[in-house]
């Protein structure tokens, strides 16, 4: 309810709301999103380290005080994966409220901004519901703000996946299928961005 109550919550209606509002939530939204990359990363690590610890204990006490420790990082990176999953829909939230509020003061008919609080509260329960996955909630926000498959594409554009991040995404899915090695894929990464960034810096 955190976001809905600061977006939501003023006296301004939602196509009163300025750009630079929802930059700034959006800007505190990834700054939240990327430290809880982190700390995830993190408690990995931390996982791995105490389970190579009880590989090469042989005390029964020790073991047992090692897999506790192996239980409750587990549960703390659980709680840490649902909060990513609810800030990255939120963050999603409002990317699409500044897409479809730039392209209405740009001239473009692109999605609605008189929503409902109905509308509010559906959007509400999807962000706090551990059931609607990252992808489910694109489809029904965009179903909200009346945006189409062209729209979405523009979103995810602004949201930062360039050609580059969906060639990277691609590169991951293939390691996953094994059809290519770690460091291989690595490679073929750091190229995917380096001529991503040349192609830039000649269109500049």
């Amino acid at each position: 309810m955190a976001l809905i109550d600061r977006i939501f919550g003023h006296k301004k209606t939602l196509s009163e709301l300025n750009r630079q509002e929802l930059r700034k939530e959006e800007i505190l939204l990834t700054k939240h999103r990327d430290r809880l990359f982190k700390k995830i990363g993190q408690i990995s690590e931390d996982k791995q380290k105490i389970f190579q610890q009880g590989a090469t204990q042989k005390s029964p006490e020790l073991r047992k005080a090692l897999a506790q420790d192996f239980e409750l990082k587990t549960q703390e990176q659980l709680m840490s994966a649902r909060e990513l999953n609810l800030r990255s829909k939120e963050l999603m939230t409002v990317s699409r409220l500044r897409m479809v509020k730039e392209n209405n003061e740009g001239g473009r008919a692109l999605g609605r901004l008189n929503l409902t609080d109905k509308d509010v509260a559906k959007i509400s329960q999807w962000i706090e519901d551990d059931a609607v996955s990252q992808d489910m909630y694109q489809e029904r926000l965009g179903a909200i703000l009346d945006l189409g498959a062209q729209s979405d594409k523009d979103a995810l554009n602004q949201a930062g996946l360039s050609g580059a991040g969906q060639e990277l995404m691609n590169i991951w899915n293939e390691l996953d299928r094994g059809s290519i090695k770690q460091d291989e894929a690595f490679e073929e990464a750091d190229k995917a961005v380096r001529r991503r960034n040349t192609s830039m810096e000649k269109d500049m």
